[in-house]
Parts: structure tokens; C-alpha cells; sequence
């Protein structure tokens, strides 16, 4: 697999505010690459900012022109521009906050794959994003030793073939959708081919970044696989979802593909149940499902993101009084060595009452 190719421009005439004047690999090549030139784009001067910017975190920015275009630059703590702006903040060692928090290098067998649950493995099938999330739990990951190269793919399906419990393969990365469409197509039809899955997966957050990701090429493709496919995009705040990404999400629906989403709770973003809310709704009203409402992965760099435990479950409880069961997404954490994500159960914290 050929990872797109990447470049970065420095002037912002540079940045179409139109982005449907180029295609999606073109957009994704002029994505911001730095926190100067997002603030530059965005009119904001740095030094009226509460928070000071680290320019240069190992872990680099990235954002594309369109979401950009949804920053508030007059509100130093847009939600959007919070996620992904590096701060000095990143850089305070925090006890409990490690590099790999869900210990996710013991569960690869090979190269490029991870297989923790057991009906279904994971595939790193790019290593790059469109967009740097500063809470990433990935964000510290070795993918330089997990580049899925022809023999490694290989490899990966015949671990999956020798396995017949695995009946649903995940795409993840990075993003999957990183890669070209010829690419992509090429895995899907191989997974498509194996008899043994019922379920591709797709995990993504390119098309909140770059709507235009979801081209004509790779909605033929999904349109002729056998497999039930899902993807999962990931929106944290109601402020992501553009038009223009209501209307792709329109047709991948068109073509049977079954859209479920996954959020983050995370401090000063969404740590709110009338944004949740108004999330949980607004996903709904493009035909995308709330799936799970994620604590934060406690990656070395993000403490400044956490919400504790019992502000979270009384957020979840006034989702609960508010929304219709199927629009309430679970409340989970991930607990390394456990096979399966851990409910937060708010019933569990409850205390007892006097007699």
C-alpha cells in the first residue's frame, strides 16, 4: 500500500476558502502543519491566547482548510481549535498517563494487526490522519514498526484465515481512509472475498475533516461488497457536522453502508450534556447512530483533557432523561487486558441510601 503523499504550503493564499474547488488528496496536501499557520489563517494572535502553544511538539498539527473554516477564531476555546492546537500543557508528565495506555503492543501478533477481542481483529491500515487530535491514544504509537507493506498484508490474511472465531475485520490507522481509493478498494475486495467475515469495519474521522474523502470511486466500491459494512465515524462536538458532510453521509447510506458514531468526552469541548445532546441529535438527523461515549484513554500528554469518572456519569444521566434510548450512546472506558470495552455503570455509583 502507497501512503498518500503529503506536502506542506506555507503561504495562506495557498488555502482555497472553496474546497470543492480541488479534490480530496489535493485538500488533504494543503492541510495546516503547523499551529502558526492555523492561527495566521485564522486571524488569532498568539499572545491574546490563555493557553500557551507548543511549537514544537514531536506530535505534529494537522487540520484541514474545511474544518478549519468551522473555528470560531474569536473564542480562544473554540471546541474545535482545543483539539488541535498542541499546548505546553502536552508536555507535564502525570501519573496514570503513559505512552500506551491500552498496552496495545502485546496484543499484535504481526505486523500491522491487533487482535484483543476475539471475533475480530484490528488492521492498522494506514499510518497517517487527516487531522491531528491532540487527546489521540494513538498518539505516541511506533507506526513506523507497523507499516503494512505486501508481506505484511499477507501475513494479516493468513492470520485471519487460520482463524475461523474472526468474523469481522476493523480498519483503523491512523485513518484508512488515508488511503488512495485504488488502494483502499483493493483491501476491501480482498477482506470481501473471505468467507469466513460477516463484518468489514471502517473506523474514520477523515470525512468530518474532508467530506470530499468520500468519492464517487469509493462509494462504487462499497456499494458492491458482499459484506456488511460499517463505519464508525468520530464527531465530539455538533460544531463538526457541515452540510457538506450531511450530504456525503446521505449517499453512503444510499449505498447500505450502516453509520454509527463515537465521541470522546473531553474537558472544555463536550464535557456538557446540552452539547451531547444537541450531538446525539443532530447525528440522528443525518442518519448517523450514537455508539459510544468514550472516557478519555489516559495517553501521556492529554491529562489536561480528562473529565473525572462522576462528572461523566452525571453528564450520561441527563443524556439519559433526555433522549430517546436509541439516540444514548454508552458510556465506556477501555481497560487494558479486558476483552471487551468496560460500561461505565452509573448504577454501580450510586450510593447506597439510608435504611
Amino acid at each position: 500500500m502507497i501512503p498518500v503523499s503529503i506536502s506542506t504550503l506555507e503561504s495562506n493564499n495557498d488555502y482555497p476558502a472553496d474546497s470543492n474547488q480541488l479534490d480530496w488528496q489535493k485538500q488533504m496536501s494543503r492541510s495546516f502543519r503547523t499551529a502558526m499557520q492555523l492561527l495566521n489563517y485564522l486571524g488569532i494572535n498568539e499572545s491574546n491566547l490563555p493557553y500557551k502553544i507548543d511549537h514544537d511538539s514531536e506530535f505534529k498539527t494537522r487540520i484541514s482548510v474545511h474544518l478549519a473554516n468551522q473555528i470560531d477564531a474569536n473564542n480562544p476555546y473554540d471546541p474545535i481549535l482545543l483539539q488541535i492546537l498542541p499546548q505546553e500543557a502536552e508536555r507535564e508528565i502525570v501519573e496514570g498517563f503513559v505512552m500506551d495506555p491500552l498496552a496495545e503492543g502485546e496484543y499484535s501478533p504481526v505486523k500491522g494487526l491487533i487482535h484483543k477481542y476475539q471475533n475480530r481483529v484490528l488492521l492498522i491500515a494506514h499510518q497517517s490522519c487527516a487531522i491531528h487530535c491532540r487527546y489521540c491514544f494513538r498518539r505516541h504509537y511506533p507506526y513506523q514498526n507497523q507499516r503494512l507493506d505486501q508481506t505484511a498484508l499477507d501475513q494479516c490474511f493468513d492470520y485471519i484465515s487460520q482463524r475461523s472465531e474472526i468474523n469481522e475485520v476493523i480498519l483503523s490507522g491512523g485513518d484508512p481512509l488515508s488511503l488512495s481509493d485504488q488502494n483502499l478498494t483493493s483491501l476491501l475486495f480482498r477482506l470481501d472475498d473471505l468467507d469466513q467475515l460477516t463484518t468489514i469495519r471502517i473506523h474514520t474521522r477523515t470525512p468530518i475533516v474532508l467530506p470530499d474523502r468520500l468519492s464517487d470511486e469509493l462509494l462504487e466500491c462499497l456499494g458492491k461488497l458482499k459484506k456488511q459494512i460499517v463505519m464508525v465515524l468520530h464527531i465530539n462536538h455538533p460544531n463538526e457536522i457541515t452540510s457538506a458532510l450531511s450530504s456525503k453521509l446521505l449517499t453512503l447510506r444510499n449505498h447500505g453502508v450502516l453509520l454509527l458514531n463515537q465521541s470522546v468526552l473531553l474537558k472544555d469541548i463536550n464535557d456538557s450534556a446540552d452539547i451531547l445532546v444537541n450531538l446525539c441529535e443532530k447525528l440522528f438527523s443525518i442518519g448517523v447512530l450514537p455508539y459510544y461515549l468514550h472516557s478519555l484513554d489516559p495517553v501521556r500528554g492529554t491529562h489536561h483533557f480528562h473529565v473525572p469518572e462522576m462528572v461523566q456519569i452525571e453528564i450520561w444521566r441527563e443524556m439519559q432523561a433526555r433522549l430517546s434510548g436509541y439516540l444514548l450512546p454508552r458510556l465506556v472506558k477501555e481497560i487494558p487486558y479486558k476483552q471487551s470495552k468496560t460500561w461505565i455503570n452509573p448504577c454501580e455509583k450510586t450510593k447506597s441510601r439510608p435504611k
